[in-house]
Formats: C-alpha cells, structure tokens, sequence
C-alpha cells in the first residue's frame, strides 16, 4: 500500500489549520463538526474531540481542518495532531463512513456577476477542492470530476474553472446569462445536497502542468513575486470569480509571465486589470526587477 502523506496548511484564521492528503480522505462532500456528539458514526473525529484544545473539525475531500481553542497554540501541538491523522489513513481506514446518517453542512449555491460578461461565478459555503482546476471541454472533466462533466451537459457551457469555494462558467454566445444562471445555480446546489462526487481523483498532475509552481525550486525574485500574487493579487481576482497563476520570470529582459484562469481569461477587462494593477504593483514591491507582466489565458 502506497504510503500516504499530511500536510500542515495555514488558513487565514490563526484558529484553523488543514491537514492536507495527497490522496481523497471523503468522496461525497463536506462535512462539519461542532462536538463530539455531532461527530456520532464518525470514530476517528470523535477521537480528535478527546484533544482538549479542538474545538470545531471540518472534513473536506482531501482535508481535515481543525479549528482549536485558545488554550494552546498551533505550534506547540500541529505535528502531533499531524501525525495521528496520517497514522489513522496509512492504516487504510475510513475518516468519515459516508452514508445517510452522517451529518452534513446546509449548503448554499449563489451566483455572481464577474466583469467578463460570459463568465458567472457560482459560490459555495462547500469546500469543492484544494487545487484550482480547469477544464476546456467535457473529455478533460470526465477525467477528474463528474461535478464538472455534468456540468458540460449545459449545451451553453464553454469552459468551467473550480475552485476552492466557487465555480466560474464561461458560456458560449447562444444564451444571456439572466436566462439560465438560476437553472445552473439550482443544478448546482441539487448536486451538492445529493453528496455526489465533486472530483473522482486529486488532479494533481495536471494541476501542477496548469499553474502549481513548486515554490521550492524557485529562484529568488520568482518566490517574491508568487508570494505577493498569493498575498495581493489572488483574493482580489477570486473575489470576481477568476485566478491567476505564476507562469515563470526571465531575469534577463525582468519579464513575468502568469496565467489567467476563470472569468480572468478572456476578460475585456484583465488587460487594463494586468497592466495598471499587477504590473504596477509588482514594480513596486521588487523595484528595479520588473520590466513587464504578460498574461496567459488558462
């Protein structure tokens, strides 16, 4: 049996951190605890309430977060929490036994308008995935996620871009959107109730090809600038159902490259969105290393 690994993920709560598999832990969904009495036909999650300082622990599909009480740090306590969750799913089994008893969060699908005017954001309070995803045409969503594929059955669907709360659709010319989104969001939020798949596997492979830069093989002005996407630039765009990725960066000419993902690609808007807000602020935080910022559409 393949050896299976966890991972310590800060969130933007310094209350919560995931533990990250690089593998599924659920198939079907999300779910959240409040207690050890919620977590009744979950064995694992009651043993992670007998740590005193956990106080609320979220399963998502290839994560658990926990959110702890004040009485400790992370720091002091985060490994060995790490190791047991890595100890229970090296053994093989489940987390979370996943049938009809099993307490699930209420979900809610809204929709959003983006500034690209054939993309709309569909957003969830369900945690879809950990790897931004997207997908051009229905043979690549059937190699990774049924949500997506089903998706595709939409005869007005284009492309489809899923993120870690959200999922941007951008739809051909045949329709406007104030005349389906309300049939796509309810879709959406029936699939999401039913606790069908959202992803048949970690797309890890074409995720990394897509935009998942391994920070630790980076030179240094490179490491800079996905920190300050990362930090500046990707709250702001995801805000608008979109992403951007780090591409690469030529020393030589001081020229960056990213990709444009969700309603971002193919934006009318992205160019003006590029030059006067990336661009510039790049040039300002790492001054006299950026000449230029060129965008990719994903």
């Amino acid at each position: 049996m393949e050896n299976i690994n966890i991972k310590i993920e800060n969130t933007t709560n310094n209350t919560i951190i995931k533990f990250v598999s690089d593998t599924l832990i659920v198939n079907r969904g999300s779910y959240e605890y409040n207690n050890i009495d919620e977590a009744k036909g979950a064995p694992f999650i009651q043993q992670l309430f007998y740590l005193p300082f956990v106080k609320k622990v979220f399963v998502g599909a290839n994560f658990i977060a926990i959110q702890r009480f004040d009485i400790v740090e992370w720091e002091d306590v985060q490994e060995e929490v790490r190791s047991q969750i890595e100890a229970h799913i090296n053994t093989g089994k489940k987390v979370i036994e996943e049938n009809k008893d099993t307490k699930k969060e209420a979900i809610e699908v809204y929709a959003e308008v983006t500034p690209n005017p054939s993309v709309m954001k569909f957003g969830t309070n369900k945690a879809l995935t950990q790897s931004d995803i997207e997908f051009k045409n229905i043979e690549e969503a059937s190699l990774y996620s049924p949500l997506a594929k089903a998706l595709f059955n939409f005869p007005f669907v284009k492309e489809i871009f899923i993120s870690e709360n959200y999922i941007s659709i951008t739809k051909y010319d045949v329709v406007e959107w104030n005349e389906v989104y309300q049939e796509v969001r309810t879709f959406v939020r029936t699939y999401l109730q039913d606790n069908k798949v959202i992803l048949s596997e970690i797309p890890q492979k074409k995720a990394q090809e897509e935009n998942q830069i391994q920070v630790e093989n980076l030179d240094e002005t490179s490491t800079k600038i996905v920190e300050i996407l990362e930090e500046h630039i990707k709250p702001a765009v995801a805000s608008d159902g979109g992403n951007i990725a780090f591409k690469s960066y030529n020393p030589e000419n001081k020229q960056v490259n990213v990709i444009l993902q969700g309603a971002c690609s193919g934006c009318p808007s992205s160019t003006i969105t590029l030059k006067n807000g990336i661009e510039v602020l790049l040039k300002e935080m790492l001054p006299n290393q950026i000449n230029e910022v060129i965008a990719i559409n994903g």
